[in-house]
């Protein structure tokens, strides 16, 4: 069995978990882990259901003052990606998305909508769109996986290897 929950992605000079959305959560407790961090104050958190809600989005990013973005990934086989900026600007993809078929595929249009989300963010991406098409059509294993490739291929700092 895969993993199920949800990963967010934000920007702070804080850890995400300070952020009263989630409530006094803290590293350690049951469902809670944090990925290792990207340079720039990026993080990523793992968290088990019923810690995040779709509706927290917006708060996070007001609390960051930088756009954000989650995944709900259901047992490791695919995920559905939102983000959103400053101004409001939502993104969504699937991840894995020959398992993702109760959506409709529009890659071209997301991974544009994706790629100015990280422009939004302070990313000079010099990614191409179809760079991150290719990612978004990419079947793999881990739907996690895919999450972190889709960040790196925004050009996001990648995590340092030690």
């Amino acid at each position: 069995m895969g993993f199920s929950g949800h990963l967010v992605f934000g920007r702070s000079s804080r850890s995400l978990l300070e952020a009263p959305l989630f409530g006094g959560v803290g590293v350690g407790d049951d469902g809670v882990r944090v990925w290792k961090g990207r340079p720039g104050g990026w993080q990523t958190l793992e968290l088990a259901h019923g810690i995040w809600r779709a509706g927290h989005l917006p708060a996070l990013v007001a609390w960051t003052g930088a756009p954000a973005c989650f995944a709900e990934v259901h047992d490791s086989r695919t995920a559905v990606v939102t983000g959103l900026d400053a101004d409001g600007n939502r993104w969504q993809a699937r991840l894995n998305p020959d398992d993702a078929t109760d959506l409709p595929d529009e890659i071209p249009v997301t991974a544009e909508r994706a790629l100015a989300w990280a422009t939004a963010a302070g990313v000079r991406s010099s990614a191409e769109p179809w760079h991150v098409e290719d990612v978004l059509r990419t079947r793999t294993t881990f739907a996690e996986d895919l999450f972190a490739a889709l960040l790196d291929e925004l050009d996001f700092p990648e995590t340092p290897l030690a």
